[in-house]
């Protein structure tokens, strides 16, 4: 299963778990004060034959002074049950029918015993119907997760012919008539869709990440030497020392590629990308002086944009696969002035 199956599984069953369980609880404390009346109940019956017969093996027999004692009535106090029956020709004394706190409390704890033994017998049951349950309900959802998906990957797929058709044509008039601004925009517009494709196929691939050492400088410096091509007017500057890692490099690169064409693309013109690289903290900072964002703590929320271009899913992308890596990232943005991504990345560092 994947995480949204996972979190839908273990959602059903918390949910239908915990209500069955808290009434089953409720309906046992209400059967266990029943009970425990009964055997009130019970003790004083057998208290009232054993007044008659004086056959008591369990209760104690006293006689005691009359005061302000009721008849045939039990009494619960810290020495335990009494009850009281009148001698025949006698004002002065009372039969005294008692039973001991110690033996009461054994009596009470094992009427305890027997309800908790049942009560985690259901329970049990509970566990069991709870995981059916869940995964019955999950059924339905797995199968249209799966639907959707097998959907976009054929649509990804047939994404190819047209794309290197448009990659071909448009390197054949480029040879044709030279250096062009809108043959450099179909060319930018292509890679955009390329970048999308990536995506979508990252946001499909749920596999285990792959870890591998590698250095962080070398990578900021390959991509980086990628994206300025496609973004002449914009200025990067890179203060990154020779930092090893050891993390999915992969998984790694479409972070810092995503922030970084974002930070250009949203930019402004003849703007400035800086990246740093902390290494008494271990964090690497983009910062960028582009358009800046209005609502920072709602990017990485899925289809969430600010802007006419893209469709809000990249930077979702991004915030998955740092939860996957074990990265924090955060966020300062204002609007005019730029924006600064933030990547916490101690756990990946090797010293």
């Amino acid at each position: 299963m994947n995480k949204v199956e996972i979190e839908s599984f273990v959602k059903s069953f918390l949910l239908f778990f915990t209500s069955l369980g808290v009434l089953t609880g409720i309906l046992f404390y209400i059967n266990y004060t029943k009970d425990i009346q009964t055997l009130k109940e019970t003790l004083f019956s057998q208290m009232r034959v054993c007044s008659f017969d004086l056959k008591c093996e369990e209760f104690v027999i006293d006689f005691v002074e009359k005061e302000s004692q009721e008849f045939y009535s039990l009494y619960s106090d810290e020495k335990g049950l009494s009850t009281y029956y009148p001698l025949p020709n006698s004002d002065k004394y009372l039969m005294l029918i008692h039973l001991s706190k110690e033996q009461y409390a054994l009596k009470l704890e094992s009427l305890k015993r027997d309800a908790l033994v049942h009560f985690f017998i259901i329970l049990g049951v509970i566990f069991i119907l709870s995981v059916l349950f869940s995964l019955y309900a999950l059924y339905p959802l797995k199968n249209a997760l799966l639907l959707t998906q097998e959907f976009i990957k054929d649509i990804l797929h047939d994404f190819n012919t047209p794309l290197s058709s448009l990659r071909l044509n448009s390197a054949m008039l480029k040879k044709q008539i030279g250096e062009n601004q809108k043959v450099e925009r179909i060319e930018q517009s292509v890679q955009t869709i390329l970048d999308l494709q990536n995506h979508l196929r990252s946001y499909l691939h749920n596999h285990t990440l792959q870890k591998e050492p590698f250095d962080l400088s070398e990578i900021l410096m390959a991509r980086i030497s990628v994206i300025e091509k496609n973004y002449p007017n914009i200025h990067f500057h890179t203060h990154v020392a020779k930092q090893n890692l050891l993390s999915s490099k992969e998984a790694l690169v479409r972070i810092i590629d995503n922030i970084l064409i974002n930070a250009a693309k949203y930019n402004k013109k003849n703007g400035s990308i800086r990246v740093s690289y902390d290494k008494e903290h271990c964090t690497l900072s983009i910062t960028d002086t582009g358009v800046g964002i209005a609502n920072p703590k709602r990017i990485f929320e899925r289809f969430y944009k600010e802007q006419e271009r893209g469709i809000g899913i990249g930077l979702h992308i991004v915030k998955k696969l740092c939860d996957e890596l074990g990265i924090k990232i955060h966020v300062q943005s204002k609007l005019g002035e730029g924006s600064t991504f933030t990547l916490e990345l101690h756990t990946l560092t090797q010293h």
